[in-house]
Order: structure tokens, then sequence, then C-alpha cells
């Protein structure tokens, strides 16, 4: 059961993925979470390094899509700007979205990597879906009201992994 909560991999940041290692797993397609991924949760627009970041995905032809949780307006005044796909109120961690995005990317499951700081919405979203997934370390330690829930009961997932020898990285 909880197998679906662990990440394929995990990373500090998300420039951290970059164009080499996603051709070397096969990968042609990124759907990531916006809020505490690509930017604090109270932030905005894409900073330069976000920006520079999306660039260098579309240089190396992998495609990108944002999604989120949030509301429209949240998601869209951040993607558009970028010139990116994005889908908002996505329940995550339903899987259909993500199934829809990467129908709309037309590419295989395999193709495709979920990047997210939050393991019960990101991860076990990707994971459910078939996909491979990368689990961030969250911009910022403040959060949401509902996202403060899911971090503690994260929290104790994790922890429960980590004495089972699951994984090694710390938080």
């Amino acid at each position: 059961m909880f197998k679906n909560f662990l990440p394929n991999e995990h990373v500090k940041r998300i420039f951290d993925i970059q164009p080499a290692f996603l051709k070397e797993k096969g990968i042609k397609g990124i759907i990531t979470d916006l809020d505490n991924t690509l930017v604090a949760w109270d932030v905005k627009d894409a900073t330069p390094e976000v920006i520079q970041w999306f660039k260098l995905m579309k240089e190396h032809d992998i495609k990108v899509t944002i999604i989120s949780n949030n509301k429209q307006e949240r998601v869209k005044i951040f993607s558009e700007p970028l010139g990116t796909p994005f889908v908002y109120s996505a329940r995550k961690p339903l899987s259909r979205a993500f199934k829809t995005v990467a129908k709309q990317m037309e590419l295989e499951k395999e193709e495709v990597l979920v990047i997210g700081d939050q393991v019960l919405t990101d991860v076990l979203g990707g994971n459910i879906a078939g996909f491979y997934t990368i689990l961030v370390i969250p911009i910022v330690q403040s959060d949401g009201k509902l996202t403060r829930v899911n971090r503690q009961i994260e929290r104790r997932i994790l922890n429960y992994m980590r004495k089972k020898g699951k994984i090694s990285w710390e938080e």
C-alpha cells in the first residue's frame, strides 16, 4: 500500500532536474506542480530562474505542463507568461488530470515525469497514474491550511518509510 507514496527519486530543487538526466530516462514530458515546487505558494509570477528552466526544457524538446489543485486565476496568471499549458482544480491525487495531460502531450506513460513537493497529491497521483515521480523539497516551509494538514500526514508516512529503510534522504 505504501509503495504509491514513494517517489522514484528525491531532489532538492526543480533546477536539479536537467535535460541530460531526462533524456537518459527516456522522458519527453514533465507534469509539474506549481505551489512550493516552482515558486513559493504565495509568489504570483515566475522567477528568472524558473523562466530559464522552462526555456531550457523547450530547447531540448521536453514538453512541460503545470498541474495544480489551485484556482484558475492563480494558475493562469503564472502559466500564461511562460507559454506553458496548465490544468487548474486538478483534484490531485486523482489520476484523471495526469492521464489527460499525458494524452494531450501525445506521450506514453513511460515518457512522462511528475514533479511535486507533496507526497499526498503529486507523488501519489503520479504513481497511481503510472508515471515516474520526483519529490522536491518545498520552496518555503509555510503552507495554506489544507496543505498544512497534508504535511502532517506526509511526515508520518515518510518517517514510517525511513524506519523501514525504504528512503534514505533527510528533509
